[in-house]
């Protein structure tokens, strides 16, 4: 029991929704990134992404205690799905290209203030 809310048995429709929802979360943001960044930066950017995809799948999976060893397909099995997908990413992506995005992300932070 946290805060008044208890997570209890995880339902299928709850979790059919919240992998729905992460599909959209991590969906979006790499439609945007697709189309807005250079192509030589998009895996670097689209690495950081899964990697956040995959932590914020393994902090539901924790909150709602998810049986890793389960037999049926469940959030960890998703984070570790989308931490593959993000080490792909980043090993075909060129270090260089790191280094670009994160130029090119802080010279916007900077003109913009």
């Amino acid at each position: 029991m946290m805060n008044g809310f208890s997570f209890g048995k995880f339902s299928p429709t709850k979790s059919f929704s919240i992998l729905v929802l992460l599909s959209v979360a991590i969906g979006v943001p790499a439609l945007i990134i697709v189309r807005a960044l250079d192509p030589d930066l998009v895996l670097a950017a689209l690495s950081v992404l899964l990697f956040t995809g995959a932590a914020v799948s393994a902090g539901l999976a924790f909150m709602v205690r998810t049986e890793p060893a389960s037999q049926d397909l469940n959030l960890w099995d998703v984070a570790g799905g989308l931490v593959l997908t993000g080490c792909a990413a980043s090993v075909f992506g060129e270090p260089e290209n790191v280094a670009l995005l994160f130029e090119h992300l802080f010279e916007r932070q900077q003109t913009s203030q």
